[in-house]
Order: structure tokens, then sequence, then C-alpha cells
């Protein structure tokens, strides 16, 4: 009898199909994304382009090649041309069933293909029903870009439209964090380690804090992040995404379900946000940003309170945040640690920083610990010290995110994708504060967002790398 944690044996795609090839999404990341892994000899099936525009072949083979040739550090001319040949394009409108009729055509009969959905979200019930028509679900996988649903009822019924056509296990949610080296590296922190294994809990954990900081605005997406801010860019999904991998038991094995499951159970385990725990914030000058509207209220930033009912995280406040056109370019988890019953050799007015794990996934990704050691010389002070890699050791090794997805995907293998019941999960927490929330308070760009964000988290020791006040 082979062990619980055998590899399952899934076919491989034959064919894949990306929805949506004209888009920003392809251009920048999944353009490239198959350029690698036909460069690293992990493609080898034909690639079908489909959009709106009436595009020749020649048009595409430009996007394609602007594409890799901003992107990839060293444009090869021969494995282009050789990603080309296995390259084709149909165009037509995602609401009109010939459309698919079109695409079965260019497919062919492959038995497993897969199709890539980089398309709006209001599209994505209609590209399933159109591919059922003509048979395109059989045996297929149905890869879909967040966000999933605009809040719970919205998720509910998208996964009830595509569970019409495709299987769950067919369906492959992708959010791009996932793949993150630091992410995939968190499990190995969290089980690998037995050191880790008895702090990792409410008796010695006083807090955990999560900031996806970004420098820059909103720039030329005015109109879709006006659409959607970022509670729903980014927090209900990549944030709560790292909530679950930092919080879950440790699975039975190393197998996606029982991976999955665990994430599932801790994000079952979560309350939902109250209102007063909740900071929203707006970057001045967004409204002049194109396509946003003039009195928008939609949030740039986002900060709230998440609790736990169980009996590993309960009355362990977790501090996420959020947010455009703050001081840094950062994406980190500070697991801050509780103080001994009666530190010896810490003066009253001290104020030395607790012990605390950092994870950074942006722009590096690495883990540094801090903790206190004796300051050299004859008196017995204390003084903080922090280990971390070094420059050699830090960044992120291997495959760009979509990369790794889309390879996993091909495969068949998804444990790095999120599953139906953690995506309803996650609405569910935050579904209080999509139509129970405040105004926007508006921030200095270059800040860290509004001054109620610092009041949520300063009973707690404040945000890590913040001057309080």
């Amino acid at each position: 009898m082979p062990p619980r944690s055998a590899p399952i044996d899934r076919p491989r795609s034959d064919c894949l199909v990306m929805l949506g090839i004209t888009g920003d999404l392809a251009k920048k990341k999944l353009i490239p994304a198959v350029y690698q892994l036909h460069r690293r000899g992990l493609l080898n099936i034909p690639v079908i382009g489909l959009a709106r525009p009436e595009w020749a072949l020649e048009d595409l083979r430009s996007h394609v090649r602007a594409s890799i040739e901003e992107s990839a550090e060293k444009f090869e001319e021969a494995e282009y041309e050789g990603l080309m040949a296995n390259f084709s394009y149909v165009a037509g409108d995602y609401n009109d069933l010939k459309t698919f009729a079109r695409l079965k055509t260019a497919v062919g009969h492959p038995e497993h293909p897969i199709f890539h959905m980089a398309i709006p979200p209001s599209m994505f019930a209609c590209v399933a029903t159109g591919l059922a028509s003509v048979g395109l679900n059989q045996g297929a996988r149905l890869v879909v870009e967040k966000p999933f649903g605009r809040d719970l009822a919205s998720a509910l019924e998208l996964n009830e439209i595509i569970h019409e056509h495709f299987d769950e296990s067919a369906v492959f949610r992708i959010d791009h964090f996932l793949g993150k080296e630091a992410m995939r590296s968190l499990l190995i922190t969290r089980f690998a380690n037995a050191i880790l294994e008895p702090l990792w809990r409410r008796t010695y954990v006083s807090s955990v804090k999560i900031t996806m900081a970004e420098s820059f605005g909103v720039e030329d997406r005015g109109a879709f992040y006006d659409s959607v801010g970022t509670l729903r860019d980014v927090m209900q999904n990549h944030l709560l995404q790292m909530v679950a991998l930092f919080a879950m038991e440790q699975p039975v094995n190393e197998t996606a379900d029982a991976l999955r499951d665990e994430k599932a159970k801790v994000l079952m385990a979560a309350r939902p946000v109250e209102p007063t725990h909740y900071v929203r914030g707006q970057y001045r000058g967004y409204r002049s940003v194109t396509g946003v509207a003039p009195e928008s209220d939609t949030e740039t930033f986002g900060a709230f309170r998440l609790d736990f009912d169980s009996p590993r995280w309960g009355g362990v406040p977790f501090f996420l945040r959020a947010g455009k056109s703050l001081a840094d370019t950062v994406t980190e988890m500070t697991i801050e640690f509780a103080p001994p019953p009666r530190p010896l050799w810490i003066s009253d007015g001290s104020h030395l920083p607790p012990n605390r794990i950092r994870i950074e996934a942006k722009p590096d990704s690495f883990t540094a610990l801090t903790w206190l050691r004796k300051t050299p010389g004859d008196e017995m002070i204390a003084q903080p010290i922090t280990l971390t890699p070094d420059l050699e050791h830090r960044g992120d090794i291997g495959p760009e995110p979509y990369e790794l997805l889309l390879a996993e995907a091909m495969e068949g293998d998804p444990t790095l994708f999120a599953r139906e019941d953690s995506i309803e999960e996650s609405w569910r927490i935050v579904e209080p504060i999509l139509t129970d929330y405040p105004r926007a308070i508006e921030y200095d760009r270059g800040s860290w967002g509004p001054a109620n964000a610092r009041k949520l988290a300063e009973h707690d020791g404040g945000w890590p790398g913040e001057p309080p006040g």
C-alpha cells in the first residue's frame, strides 16, 4: 500500500488556451511565463490565444515579441520562433457561441485542454458556458483569475455556474501570491522545524502583523481600481491566504487535499471583521487619476484587525494592512512574541523591541529573527540583535510565480491554488466591512496611511518599521 502522501497520477494538459491574450495581464505576466516554460522544455503543447480584437497572426507575433523583450533578461530569437511555431489565434466575442465553435476547430481534439481566463470576472460564467456548449469542458481544466466574485453571494453564484460545467477538481483559482518563494518557504518554516512548533500559538505569540505596501499609486489602472478598491484587490485574497498559511494546523501529509483542508479550517475559525476594527484611506490626488470618479470614495488603503476562535489562536490579534502610495514597497509578516513573565536586566523605560520573526516576501524573500543579547562590556544591559541571511541568500530563487503556477496547473496539481471553500470563507470574513464601513480618510502620498491605522495596532506594539504617533 503506497504512503498517504504518494503523488497522484494526473494526466498532463495537452493544449493551452489563453483567453484575454491581448490584455495587460497576459502581456506582463502570462506570455513571459509561457516563454520561460518553453525555454525550459516544460511546454511542448499547442498554445491558442483567444480575445476580441480581429488580429492577424502577425499582430499576435508582435504582441508576444514585445512582451518577451520587455520582461526577459535576454531575448533569444530561436526560442521565440520555437514558441511561436506552436501558437495560433482566434478572435471573437465571449458572449457569442460561434466564437467557441471556432475555438473548438482551432483546438482540434486534445484530451485534456487547459483554459486560462485572464478576462474580466463578469465574463467567467459566459466563458464556462461557452466552452461547455461545444464540449470543450470534457477532460479540461479551468484556470480562474481573481477576484473570485465581489462578495460572498456573487462568489457562491460564480462557483455554482462554473460547477455546472467543470468539477471542482478541474478548477484552478490562481492567486499568484501563493507561488511566491516566501509563501512556499513559510510551509517549510512552519512544519520542518521542531523548535518553532511549541512557540507557534497563543501562549507565546502576542500579535501577528501583515503589511502589503506599495510606494506607487494606481497609475494607469484607474477605472479598474475604482471598481475594486484595496479590500477586494489584495486583502480578501492575498493577505487572507497569507494568514491561512501562517495559522493553519499541520496537514496530515503533503498532499494538496490535506493542505487545503487545513487552510479552510483555520479560515472557518476566523471571526467576521468588525467594522469598528476597519480603517479605510485614500491618497491625495487619487481622484484626479484617469478613470476614477470625481467623488470616488474607493479605498486605496485598508487596515483591519482579525480575531480567531480556536485553541491555538484565540486572543491573538492579527493586524492586516495594504495600500498604494505608501512610504515603502514591502510585503512582510511579523510575528511578535510575548515578553518573559519577569524580564531581567531590562529597565522599564528601555523600549526594547519584542522577540519577533519577520518574513519578507517583497522586495526580497527571507526570514529574520530578532532577540535580545547582552551588550558587550562590563554592565548587564540587554540590546536587540536581528539575525538575517546575507544578501547572497535573499531574493526569489527559482521560477516566477506565474511560471510555477502555470506548470502546476498543466500537471493538474492544485496544491498552490485556492479551493472553493477557502474562497467562500474569505468573503465571509470581510462581508461586514463590504457594506458597513467608514468613509475613506485622505492621507499624504509617501506616508503610512491614515493616523487611525496606527491607533488600530498601538496597544499591541504598533506597526513594525513605523514610528509611533
